[in-house]
């Protein structure tokens, strides 16, 4: 960074110019503070760029894979995986807004900044009271990179302690894509049926990806 003029160093950009003059190698060499032995804190930035696949990238990538880059150690992957999370969480909505779920795109507006790019897959379910108000987000299950194992009385447990009149299923696809597949549907029909029989309307199941989403209520009434 010492090679960097004064006013171009990121930390003087960012008061000269505000967050659009910089890019996202700069964005990420302040986050990091200063560089390691042999690298400036804009070189190691350009490092993790290249090894996760730019900053979208970055929302995809776990501590461990951070660390594998030289001079990242464990105190500064988690100073990026907090970054990323903190900046995550400003795009969901506060709880106290009670958001409405009427149609699908409610749903994945409410979900997608929150789970659509997590690189595990997580099973979930959103409580709903009467008018369809959002209770509360639980995740329910934390799967391998393209699984997740969950079970009718898990949800519905939990629908049942939190007073939900009807919930509405999710759960993310780290490969980006968002189309269902055979097992998708077989358990989306499943815990309608648990759903039926325990007075809890399943109103809808979402596969989210990145930015997209998949509805699977959308779907089967396409295949019925």
């Amino acid at each position: 960074m010492k090679t960097v003029p004064e006013r171009d160093r990121p930390r003087e950009k960012l008061e000269r110019l505000g967050t659009a003059g910089l890019g996202d190698n700069e964005l990420l060499a302040i986050v990091l503070g200063h560089g390691a032995a042999r690298a400036g804190a804009l070189e190691l930035a350009n490092a993790v760029l290249v090894s996760v696949g730019g900053l979208h990238g970055l929302a995809r990538t776990s501590m461990d894979e951070l660390r594998r880059v030289p001079g990242i150690g464990a105190v500064r992957a988690a100073q990026l995986i907090a970054a990323v999370e903190a900046g995550r969480r400003t795009l969901v909505r506060r709880a106290s807004e009670r958001p409405q779920i009427i149609i699908a795109k409610d749903a994945a507006e409410l979900l997608l900044p929150q789970f659509g790019s997590r690189a595990v897959e997580q099973f979930g379910v959103v409580l709903l009271d009467t008018k369809h108000r959002v209770l509360r987000i639980t995740v329910l299950s934390v799967g391998t990179l393209d699984a997740s194992i969950v079970h009718p009385r898990e949800v519905f447990r939990e629908a049942a302690s939190g007073g939900a009149a009807a919930i509405v299923l999710f759960h993310n696809h780290p490969s980006g894509d968002p189309t269902p597949s055979e097992d998708d549907f077989a358990l989306t029909r499943r815990l309608v049926r648990a759903g039926e029989l325990m007075g809890i309307t399943v109103l809808d199941h979402l596969i989210l990806a990145e930015t997209r989403f998949c509805s699977l209520t959308e779907e089967m009434k396409k295949l019925s």
